[in-house]
């Protein structure tokens, strides 16, 4: 099934909803280059998967790609609604302990108002 993107805000977080897979050829260029579009406008990503039902190796590489790139702009990406497939690919490559993973795309995105706190509150004691 060919990749499909979309993308929405919940408040400052851009979330990209994907549908299909994500595998080698068209679909990780055509992810990648709406990733870095969405990057050029918002520091705070979320990929939504949950209506992704395969991820190759070369997506799995995609996805660490696109994390550093959001990480080398100063901002962060990450994966939220990982179903079964996806899900046990993240973690046989280990990849769960490098990106973080959320249940739901809201969850993820309120995940960063949280780190937004903590970094207010370490200014404030440093």
């Amino acid at each position: 099934m060919k990749l499909q993107t979309g993308t929405r805000t919940i408040g400052k977080v851009a979330v990209v909803d994907c549908h299909g897979s994500i595998v080698f050829g068209e679909e990780i260029t055509m992810l990648r280059d709406h990733v870095k579009s969405v990057l050029s406008s918002s520091r705070q990503i979320v990929l939504n998967l949950a209506d992704v039902r395969h991820i190759d190796s070369t997506g799995v590489g995609a996805l660490v790609g696109m994390y550093t790139s959001a990480r080398n702009a100063g901002g962060n990406l990450k994966l939220a609604g990982l179903t079964g497939g996806v899900k046990d690919v993240l973690q046989i490559t280990r990849l769960g302990t490098i990106l973080e993973t959320f249940l739901t795309a809201e969850e993820a995105a309120e995940s960063f108002k949280k780190e937004a706190g903590r970094t207010v509150a370490a200014e404030w004691a440093g």
